[in-house]
């Protein structure tokens, strides 16, 4: 074949195998960026920190704390701010009649319960920056984050802010249909009654059964908190995965002797219902230490008459609250409080009376919940450890009708309801991530009921 024949046929078959290269890249599709996966998926630390900042100033006192107690004008500062903050987060926001603010975010299959999270914004008189504010906020830039990522859960999320948490669980109480009539006329830190409180943040008292939920609407409630106690920090673990939230056990204390002459009565004749006071008071601590465990007990409010410094007290009354996940322990230990009544009385005689003023039994968490945080920590390569709440919390409430799970982080120096109480910045972020993780984990694979 000629040399020039050749080099037109090469030519010709070059061009066609360009073309056929160049058609071909048009037909692929252009590669897209891949999302990264779920489990990579992170809150914005910096602005969640800053959301908790934000939320400090509403009723900041001079302590450096806050004093935004239910029903209050600060509290109904700090629940608009809250509010504002989920509408950012894509979440439809409404409050239901007991006053818990819920903020809703749809899943993409209709037919599924909600997962919900969520915490407290009021706090005690003089109270911190953390209690209850770290589970609320964490749980909103939860929302917000899956928002801004485009992620979309197969779930219905639910994120609220429960009502008066400080005041005995009010709101949480109300949506396990465990607020009773009577509970509306007791009156909160704010002065207000329930009742007053619950009309005063946007809820209807005559439609409270509207704000029962269900197992039938919810698969899971999680709540974030600080600890509120030492453990975590003095071990310097990171995650608190909750086993279950103590009881609670209060009872009023009545001490009767006989009011007279502090100068002319002999110390052999007296009916002195502050010294029985005193022994009983030494004994409760006796019989909370003897025993094994964990468990608390506390005289924290003592009244003596007719209290003047040349009377002997003819009566006295206090309280007396203790606390365990073991209530079989709890009842034993006060059966043999109310023997050593008895002898105190007797040796000096006085009388003792016991009126129960409140009883909250302990909730353990559920274990499958439990184990998906404890999964969602080393997925982190966070530390955790499993361990008992000393406080209660709207979880408690919410046991009653659907499986909870709480998940602590460090509390510095196990400080809590004080000016002082601090978290870092990074163990609120982990406990954020925590949850994050959690609730896509419960999103993927349900635990069902």
């Amino acid at each position: 074949m000629p040399a020039q024949e050749y080099s037109a046929i090469l030519s010709i078959m070059n061009r066609r195998a360009f073309g056929a290269r160049f058609l071909g890249a048009a037909l692929v599709p252009f590669a897209l960026p891949q999302a990264p996966p779920l489990s990579d998926l992170r809150v914005e630390g910096r602005r969640v920190n800053d959301s908790l900042r934000r939320l400090s100033t509403f009723g900041r006192n001079s302590q450096g704390g806050v004093d935004r107690v239910a029903y209050s004008e600060a509290d109904l500062a700090g629940r608009a701010f809250a509010t504002g903050l989920m509408k950012e987060a894509g979440l439809s926001v409404s409050t239901d009649p007991a006053g818990n603010i819920i903020g809703k975010r749809a899943g993409s299959d209709p037919s599924r319960r909600s997962l919900m999270a969520g915490s407290h914004i009021d706090s005690v008189p003089q109270g911190g920056n953390f209690d209850g504010d770290v589970g609320s906020m964490s749980a909103i830039e939860v929302a917000r984050t899956l928002h801004e990522a485009g992620v979309v859960l197969q779930h219905p999320l639910e994120v609220v802010i429960f009502a008066n948490e400080e005041g005995g669980q009010t709101g949480a109480r109300a949506m396990s249909g465990r607020l009773s009539s009577e509970d509306l006329d007791r009156v909160s830190s704010s002065g207000k009654t329930l009742r007053e409180g619950i009309g005063f943040i946007g809820g209807d008292v005559t439609r409270l059964a509207e704000a029962r939920r269900s197992s039938d609407e919810i698969t899971s409630y999680l709540e974030l908190h600080i600890e509120q106690g030492p453990v975590l920090d003095s071990e310097g673990i990171s995650i608190g995965v909750v086993e279950g939230i103590v009881g609670i056990h209060r009872w009023m204390v009545t001490i009767e002797g006989f009011a007279n002459h502090a100068g002319t009565t002999p110390m052999n004749a007296r009916r002195d219902a502050l010294l029985s006071a005193a022994w009983f008071i030494k004994r409760v601590n006796e019989e909370i230490t003897a025993a094994p465990g964990r468990q608390v007990g506390t005289v924290g409010w003592i009244e003596a008459e007719p209290g003047a410094p040349n009377v002997i007290p003819g009566k006295v009354r206090l309280t007396l609250e203790m606390r365990d996940l073991d209530w079989d322990k709890i009842d034993g230990i006060f059966g043999r409080l109310k023997q050593a009544s008895d002898e105190i009385g007797e040796s000096n005689d006085t009388k003792f009376s016991f009126e129960e003023i409140y009883d909250n039994p302990p909730r353990l968490t559920d274990p499958r919940l439990q184990q998906r945080i404890e999964s969602a920590s080393q997925l982190l390569g966070l530390s955790s450890k499993a361990m008992p709440s000393g406080a209660g919390h709207d979880a408690q409430s919410l046991s009653h009708i659907v499986p909870v799970g709480m998940i602590f982080v460090p509390s510095r120096d196990g400080i809590s309801h004080s000016a002082e109480e601090f978290t870092t910045e990074s163990d609120v972020t982990n406990g954020a991530n925590v949850l994050l993780q959690t609730i896509l984990s419960l999103d993927r694979s349900p635990i069902g009921t």
